[in-house]
């Protein structure tokens, strides 16, 4: 734990710190606070990406979580980084067959762009060796 983390009052706690962060958010970026509520096993958006980095938060259940080279579950309590631009997200789907799955997110991206932009499926597969497990 980091000096300035140390003094904390009873209660609050740091989840995670990102020294690099502020080189990843774009010029003139606005702040968006997202949540993103899963029923039981949906999938989640199809693959995208996002116009700036996001962070955020599993605040209920299991998300299976899938950048480019980088699939994993996050459980309640875990903590996520996506650097946006130029990354594919593949899976943002609940893990759980028979519950509800949710995150909350915090983007930074130039004012007026998407949440997501869908990708295609030819640049799909031409970016496939990027990908670890395949569809």
């Amino acid at each position: 734990m980091s000096a300035e983390h140390t003094h904390l009052p009873p209660g609050v706690e740091v989840i995670t710190t990102l020294p690099e962060a502020t080189s990843r958010i774009p010029a003139g970026a606005e702040a968006r606070t997202i949540r993103v509520t899963l029923s039981p096993g949906d999938p989640g958006a199809p693959p995208h990406r996002h116009p700036g980095p996001l962070f955020g938060y599993v605040t209920q259940g299991e998300i299976l979580f899938e950048l480019e080279g980088q699939p994993r579950v996050l459980k309640a309590g875990d903590a996520l980084f996506e650097p946006g631009g130029d990354v594919i997200h593949y899976q943002g789907a609940n893990n759980l067959p028979d519950a509800q799955s949710q995150l909350v997110v915090t983007m930074f991206a130039p004012p007026g762009t998407p949440v997501l932009t869908v990708v295609s499926a030819e640049e799909l597969a031409a970016r496939r060796h990027l990908r670890v497990t395949q569809p």
